[in-house]
């Protein structure tokens, strides 16, 4: 079964924070805002239910999310209008990406994406081309309180999970995409605490590095395409060879 994120371990070695706080609440101000374009009421709206959620959980402060809100919504007229985008992408020895951007100016941010990329050993790919090596899912991080796991295993199965894994002391589960919310409901009534909910990329097949110096040029790509302000998330096929984590570090 394949992690959620194959960087972690590496992230981990070097003490690499996910985004600055700044770039967090951006994130979550986005993703609110997008949410909202269905409708400013969270009761009404699950979907912004969930960011209004996830945004607090972040610390994002209430007057963030309160002008966020007004954005979607159109309320907010100076605002400028945000746009949801999925770039595919290559880079070096077989290293593919998934770029998921929520911008105001698509092309600024594909020009930004394709400088970060050709500076660092890598290219834009059309369309389908990259897509195909993963699948869209929904995750989930979650406490199943020490619970036996071959009780948390069948719970899971019940709950409508397809894949999971053991992480950590916490259970990295995955379902189909267009489940999230009524996975999340059946885990959380099961007894479980759900830490992390989001859909994301699943790589099929992971793609081993063990070669230093095409780690340290992938990490280093995965670093400047993370740093774009028009950048929700990177998701690579790539997992560095624990043998290498000493040298990175």
């Amino acid at each position: 079964m394949a992690k959620h994120s194959h960087f972690d371990n590496i992230k981990r070695s070097k003490a690499v924070v996910d985004a600055q706080r700044g770039k967090i609440f951006t994130v979550h101000a986005r993703l609110v805002a997008i949410a909202a374009r269905t409708g400013g009421d969270p009761v009404m709206n699950a979907t912004l239910k969930a960011a209004i959620e996830h945004a607090k959980a972040a610390n994002v402060p209430n007057a963030n999310i309160e002008r966020a809100i007004k954005k979607g919504t159109g309320e907010d007229k100076d605002g400028a209008a945000l746009e949801e985008a999925t770039y595919e992408a290559f880079g070096p020895e077989g290293v593919v990406f998934m770029i998921d951007v929520i911008t105001d100016n698509k092309n600024r941010a594909l020009g930004n994406l394709r400088l970060g990329l050709m500076k660092n050993g890598g290219n834009i790919g059309s369309s389908g081309s990259v897509a195909w090596k993963f699948d869209k899912k929904a995750y989930f991080s979650v406490d199943a309180h020490g619970k036996s796991p071959d009780e948390v295993e069948l719970t899971l199965i019940d709950c409508g999970a397809d894949d999971f894994e053991l992480d950590e002391g916490k259970y990295e589960v995955y379902a189909g995409w267009e489940k999230l919310g009524e996975v999340k409901k059946a885990i959380q009534a099961a007894g479980f605490t759900v830490e992390k909910d989001e859909l994301i990329w699943k790589p099929k097949e992971k793609l081993v590095l063990n070669d230093l110096e095409t780690a340290k040029t992938v990490l280093r790509l995965m670093e400047v395409l993370e740093g774009d302000d028009d950048v929700m998330r990177v998701t690579t096929n790539a997992e560095v060879d624990e043998a290498l984590l000493p040298q990175l570090g």
